[in-house]
């Protein structure tokens, strides 16, 4: 059956329509085009044209005044299983799908402790899922891969983008600063694709860094002082 609109329907898509307009121009724009400051050949996001040919990426705008990070981590997680149940499912395809959740109602200033923190407190959860969680704003610093000065994740609104993990997305699984995280998603990555490796490269280098973390993990603990070996700790 046709999409069936309530007044009230009309009524939220018409208030909609700018930020899901904007955001549409952006991804065309500026993720599915080259980039003189990239670095690199290509497009600034290497999967966006053929996602957009496909017609598998997927908007959402979330109005709600005074929003926290707290209600934005609630809102994202309800989007975790929708997008793993989201056709297309078949591993090929499914590559291609993104979600884009689009908060205008967060000012550009609160970007930074909002959208920022919630993908920083989400990403482990994500990315043992097989999923990446995306941060993107005006004032984001994150520099790009191939060029420090270029900055590929600002965006017009705030937003955060769900899709699945690549076999590419190794530097920003292995840059993390705690190892326990680090180890945790350098496991969830070897775990996707040890199976189908396309780069033997990235297979050898998830590896090490996987190695490396666990060698500081066990490093950490040889230096934290052991209590019990000090005689003013013995229980009397």
């Amino acid at each position: 059956m046709a999409q069936l609109y309530t007044p009230n329907d009309i009524e939220k898509l018409q208030a909609d329509i700018p930020y899901l307009v904007e955001t549409w121009n952006w991804l065309r724009n500026f993720l599915a085009q080259s980039h003189p400051d990239l670095g690199r050949m290509g497009t600034v996001c290497p999967y966006m044209p053929k996602a957009l040919n496909l017609n598998y990426i997927r908007l959402k705008v979330i109005r709600s005044p005074n929003i926290d990070h707290q209600e934005v981590s609630e809102i994202v997680l309800t989007y975790l299983n929708a997008f793993l149940e989201l056709e297309p499912t078949e591993k090929d395809e499914a590559i291609y799908k993104t979600i884009v959740l689009i908060f205008p109602d967060i000012p550009h200033e609160d970007a930074p402790r909002i959208i920022d923190v919630v993908q920083k407190q989400l990403k482990p959860l994500f990315v043992e899922s097989g999923l990446m969680l995306g941060e993107f704003h005006n004032y984001n610093e994150t520099p790009g891969l191939h060029n420090s000065d270029f900055r590929p994740l600002r965006s017009p609104l705030p937003m955060l983008a769900i899709r699945f993990m690549v076999e590419s997305d190794l530097p920003f699984l292995q840059n993390a600063e705690d190892p326990l995280y680090r180890i945790k998603y350098l496991q969830a990555y070897l775990k996707r694709f040890h199976q189908n490796f396309k780069d033997k490269n990235r297979m050898q280098t998830a590896s090490q860094a996987l190695e490396l973390a666990h060698k500081q993990i066990k490093g950490d603990n040889l230096l934290m002082p052991k209590v019990n070996q000090c005689p003013f700790h013995k229980i009397y």
